[in-house]
């Protein structure tokens, strides 16, 4: 090859290690923070399941003859 082409071969790899870190550098920002990466972080595991609580109360008036609510 001529020092011409390498040089140009050297400049394109360049530009495109760049616009590689670009993409990569895009893609995270648009990722991070996302709602399923916040459950796998454990943000809403302090948080206790009312639902399931609730139908286990009304499942024990039930039990016991009362009404649900």
């Amino acid at each position: 090859m001529t020092e011409s082409a390498k040089k140009v071969a050297q400049q394109t790899e360049s530009r495109l290690d760049k616009v590689a870190e670009n993409v990569r550098q895009g893609f995270e920002r648009v990722t991070k923070g996302r709602f399923s990466d916040e459950i796998k972080n454990g943000r809403f595991s302090d948080q206790v399941d009312h639902g399931i609580d609730q139908g286990r109360v009304e499942a024990r008036r039930r039990k016991q003859g009362g009404s649900e609510r």
